[in-house]
């Protein structure tokens, strides 16, 4: 082989090289070089590196790949655990037809109060209720917020047509709640949640009669 075949051969080698590598600047981890059997000559080991290279970097982008989908599966899972516990933490029962009833349990915050007013609204008008009673129980401390929550989430069902109650106050809220001026002339309230239900369904079945 004379010395200008020998160069040309070089040329298409490094062209045969350069295009492999483009094609995995592309995401193709599966072109390999062709090596020929018994070449010792630098190309062929410039050759069997990039192939190693590829073949390394097949193997990473596949465990890459596998962990993506891993993650996404967990996030996935997350987010319909975030929902359980939301809809849990939001729990709204059709006790009676046209009377809702929303159990609060544990701390309100400006977070869960908006996804709270928002359940609850979207339950209203599903539901057509009449009357949605908030009973809160559960809940043993009460600060100016979260009276300012519970006040705005009963304008916000009165606007959609519908009764708000509050019911299930214990005397310690309620003197923290004289204690602090806080004005709920405009919000509803019954000792417990079976005083508002036996008046809010008998008014229902009245009007039925």
């Amino acid at each position: 082989m004379n010395t200008v075949d020998a160069e040309q051969e070089i040329l298409e080698s490094v062209a045969d090289a350069l295009l492999v590598l483009s094609n995995v600047g592309y995401g193709d981890y599966t072109t390999r070089l062709e090596l020929r059997e018994g070449d010792t000559s630098p190309l062929a080991s410039l050759y069997a590196g990039i192939n190693d290279m590829i073949a390394a970097l097949g193997a990473e982008q596949e465990k890459a790949r596998s962990y993506q989908q891993e993650l996404e599966g967990k996030l996935a899972t997350i987010e319909r655990q975030r929902i359980a516990i939301q809809e849990l933490s939001t729990p709204i029962m059709e006790v009676w037809d046209g009377v809702l009833c929303v159990p609060v349990v544990g701390l309100m915050d400006t977070a869960r109060s908006s996804e709270m007013t928002s359940t609850l609204l979207r339950a209203v008008v599903e539901k057509s209720a009449k009357c949605a009673i908030i009973d809160i129980t559960g809940i043993d401390v009460m600060d100016t917020r979260t009276v300012d929550h519970f006040v705005r989430m009963a304008k916000a069902v009165r606007l959609l047509g519908s009764e708000c109650v509050l019911t299930g106050m214990n005397p310690h809220i309620a003197q923290t709640v004289v204690h602090m001026g806080l004005d709920l002339s405009n919000v509803i309230t019954h000792r417990n949640l079976r005083d508002a239900l036996q008046q809010y369904v008998g008014q229902l079945l009245e009007s039925t009669d």
